[in-house]
């Protein structure tokens, strides 16, 4: 519930109380005698979904360009008609109003000082996490993120026509991705040269940066729920604080990896990581531009409503546009998932098959591992390494031979030839480790 006051010039009263009564509001009258020009000020409570359409009515009366309006939260009121009012209003969406959207929108990012120092040290504290491969450390980071304030006012700026709140969102956004990548950059760049990690540091052994270099379609779904969660918690009036750490789940961690790329010379990386930055931060600003929308908020005034849908409907248009040409590279990546996931699943049942043979009773499999050219898509495999255990004091069987030929080792070109479809190139190397068993 809200508790508005409004001052508002002697002369309109009665035309504001007349407005107040047919809306069956209880509100108290107080003499202001600060000011010149007689006024009074009205204070009343309303539900938060009544917030709008009443100020909506106050407007008509003239009020807009002489007077000013504060909403603040109430805790409780006890009022019968009170009561009356929110049965009235229980059937609208629950959201608040345009006037308090715009304010928290405006509220959730900070100065522009405290807006960079805090998304360097999210990212800093990020790509110390990847490379500690700490998700507690990751996750701390995403606490401190700033990131929701941007994404969320630029939505608001384009739904009701607020240019200057638009134009800062994307500015900070755009600002807070160049900032995040140099400094994970950097960072990098210093911890790799320092010695603080040792020199065979190999980076695609760290499953925290694994998860950020195969970006595939299920990346949407994490961008979408996180813009939705956002736009939806914003309208509701409620903390954007829990929303804000999903967001950032999106953007700093691969912000980090792509700076850990650039450190560590491997463009491919940076790339992967790149593409989902850009997925996750376009998709969050369409999704959270639709539930703005569905939700009805529009500028205050008539004639700018059209302005406001037109550009609404081309910046959605460009961000659509966006996701599917970056889609295309996480379908291509979601393709590589299940190829090399299908090419492994062959590779297991044809060793299983070989070493649960009559003939080779005496080995027991330990692990099959199927190593690529290249850990980021589209790869292909080049070597099988297969471990097996004998008992002590056996000669164990050259199994090696019998694997090879196996059709599961044969490796197709990962893109299609000119001359039409997919064509054999070789066959995968297979190195066999025996190791004895007591």
């Amino acid at each position: 519930m809200r508790l508005v006051e409004i001052l508002i010039p002697e002369r309109k009263r009665e035309a504001v109380e007349e407005t107040l009564e047919e809306e069956e509001l209880d509100y108290t009258l107080v003499q202001e005698e600060s000011r010149e020009e007689p006024s009074v000020v009205i204070t009343f409570p309303l539900p938060a979904p009544a917030v709008e359409s009443v100020l909506e009515a106050l407007r008509n009366t003239g009020l807009e360009e002489d007077s000013y309006t504060v909403i603040v939260e109430a805790e409780t009121v006890v009022s019968e008609r009170y009561e009356d009012l929110e049965q009235r209003y229980a059937q609208n969406t629950a959201r608040i109003s345009r006037e308090e959207l715009q304010a928290q929108a405006k509220d959730l990012t900070p100065r522009f000082s405290t807006y960079l120092v805090m998304t360097i040290m999210s990212v800093v504290v990020a790509t110390a996490g990847l490379l500690l491969d700490s998700p507690a450390v990751v996750v701390g980071s995403m606490v401190i993120a700033p990131l929701i304030g941007p994404a969320l006012g630029a939505s608001v700026g384009t739904v009701i026509n607020d240019r200057s709140l638009f134009r800062r969102g994307i500015k900070l956004q755009a600002i807070g991705l160049g900032v995040g990548i140099v400094t994970a950059a950097v960072f990098a760049f210093g911890v790799r040269t320092t010695g603080l990690v040792s020199p065979m540091f190999n980076i695609f052994e760290i499953s925290e940066i694994q998860g950020r270099l195969t970006p595939d379609l299920l990346s949407l779904a994490i961008a979408i729920g996180a813009g939705v969660a956002g736009a939806w918690t914003l309208t509701a009036g409620t903390s954007a604080a829990l929303v804000g750490v999903m967001i950032a789940a999106a953007l700093v961690p691969p912000l980090g990896v792509v700076g850990i790329g650039i450190a560590w010379g491997l463009p491919a990386v940076a790339l992967a990581a790149a593409v989902l930055v850009l997925v996750n931060i376009v998709t969050i600003n369409i999704t959270s531009l639709a539930v703005l929308w569905y939700k009805g908020y529009r500028p205050d005034e008539w004639f700018q409503q059209d302005e406001a849908r037109i550009s609404t409907e081309k910046r959605a248009v460009v961000l659509a546009a966006t996701i599917v040409v970056l889609s295309a590279f996480l379908g291509g990546v979601t393709y590589d998932t299940y190829r090399t996931g299908a090419y492994e699943e062959g590779v297991n049942d044809d060793v299983a098959a070989v070493i649960e043979s009559p003939d080779h009773s005496e080995l027991e499999l330990t692990d099959v591992a199927v190593e690529y050219d290249d850990p980021v898509p589209i790869r292909q495999p080049e070597r099988v390494v297969v471990r097996v255990s004998h008992p002590v004091g056996t000669d164990p069987p050259r199994i090696g031979d019998e694997i090879r030929p196996r059709e599961s080792l044969r490796v197709e070109s990962a893109i299609p030839l000119p001359s039409g479809p997919l064509v054999e190139s070789q066959r995968a190397e297979v190195v066999v480790y025996y190791t004895e068993r007591g």
